[in-house]
């Protein structure tokens, strides 16, 4: 059975500005790569964080079935929130600890919802440091924000 890896990035020119996000979907089995596919998307006027979320959106609603899988980025913002701060927003209706509305709100719910359709584990790698698959969805994301950029 192959192992699921979702390498996601997003970018930003400017913040806010144009922005991208980038996937690198691949499936292993042992060291090998079985298949691999590659995703990308930006908007014209958008943020880091955004498009960092929508990076993760995009690879888990990608998959036609119910998976188990690693979504690999180098956001602390997306692996934190998923992982962490989530759950209190959700129990105090989408307030943050200090009673503020949760920014990015509904990219939130839709990470909550695309996440709870498979098995997933999140990890964190520090980005633009020579990960090449964080490299690859890194130019990906770029590549996204490229129509959008004047």
């Amino acid at each position: 059975m192959a192992e699921l890896f979702a390498y996601t990035d997003g970018a930003c020119s400017g913040n806010p500005g144009p922005g991208g996000w980038g996937v690198l979907l691949r499936a292993m089995e042992g060291d090998s790569v079985v298949k691999e596919r590659e995703l990308s998307g930006g908007e014209a006027a958008t943020t880091n964080n955004r498009m960092e979320l929508l990076a993760a959106i995009h690879a888990l609603e990608s998959l036609t079935r119910a998976s188990r899988i690693t979504v690999v980025t180098d956001s602390a913002y997306v692996k934190n929130g998923v992982t962490g701060w989530i759950h209190g927003w959700k129990r105090n209706g989408w307030k943050t600890a200090a009673k503020k509305p949760v920014k990015n709100a509904e990219l939130w719910q839709r990470l909550d919802a695309a996440a709870a359709r498979h098995d997933v584990t999140w990890e964190w790698v520090k980005g633009h440091a020579g990960h090449p698959e964080n490299e690859r969805a890194d130019e990906l994301a770029r590549a996204g924000m490229a129509p959008y950029k004047s």
